[in-house]
């Protein structure tokens, strides 16, 4: 059976890290199924069709191989799948999605160890050169582009597009002065496609701690009421920017 709702896995629960990612969907109508991240999918996960999967600081070890199975085929027939980053995502320190079959379906060279990267200093997003009109990023300010605190490190598939760059920089200061200096640039943002369906795969997570100052990004801001939570007051352009990933991502035709 198809639907039209999104099937967003991880993030702890709308208690806790998945009130921001879900309050984003409730206030843009986008909807959605939830599965908390100490939870496997329910009996029904099998026999639906999501417009689009999100994989969230989500263990492996959750899913069955009868549940990649259905994420490849469905996402072969036209669902998107995305995953964020966080320690369960990706390598990361629990994720081990480089060891399932997920490595095929994503659009990135995963690491073989952890690929965690925690910084003080600032790391700033920006587009990749040319892509500031793609989809996912027109009409967003990055002329100010925000800053993470973090993400899982990985490599653009042969075949994919790098949509969004993560810029480390090395900060001093003395008498007063401030130098900045780039330290590296590093894929954060990749677009891809398996079969119908489009995949994206964001090294930065969706809340805090590694999203850092991107949750703030832009005015107004967004106050929304999160079912089953709390409440989440964000950066109306951190809302519309996961917004866009979220909608690019969902099933065409």
């Amino acid at each position: 059976m198809k639907s039209e709702k999104v099937c967003y896995l991880g993030d702890d629960s709308v208690l806790g890290a998945a009130a921001y990612l879900a309050g984003i969907m409730a206030h843009f109508g986008i909807p959605f199924d939830r599965v908390d991240s100490p939870d496997a999918p329910g009996e029904d996960f099998l026999e639906t069709e999501y417009s689009a999967y999100i994989l969230s600081d989500y263990p492996a070890k959750n899913l069955s191989d009868a549940h990649f199975a259905h994420i490849e085929k469905c996402v072969a027939n036209g669902a998107g799948l995305i995953m964020f980053g966080g320690w369960e995502s990706y390598r990361g320190r629990l994720g081990e999605y480089d060891s399932t079959p997920l490595k095929e379906i994503l659009p990135v060279e995963m690491l073989d160890e952890d690929d965690r990267r925690n910084y003080a200093q600032p790391v700033l997003v920006v587009p990749a050169a040319g892509k500031e009109n793609s989809p996912v990023l027109a009409g967003l300010p990055w002329e100010t582009p925000p800053g993470v605190g973090g993400f899982n490190e990985f490599r653009p598939k042969k075949d994919a597009s790098v949509l969004l760059e993560a810029v480390r920089f090395a900060v001093t200061h003395e008498s007063g002065d401030f130098r900045f200096e780039i330290q590296e640039k590093t894929p954060l943002l990749v677009e891809g496609t398996y079969g119908k369906g489009r995949t994206l795969a964001l090294g930065t997570d969706v809340a805090p701690h590694w999203v850092g100052g991107f949750v703030d990004w832009g005015k107004p801001r967004v106050v929304q009421d999160v079912p089953g939570g709390d409440f989440v007051d964000v950066g109306g352009d951190y809302a519309k920017f996961f917004r866009n990933v979220v909608s690019y991502a969902r099933r065409r035709g």
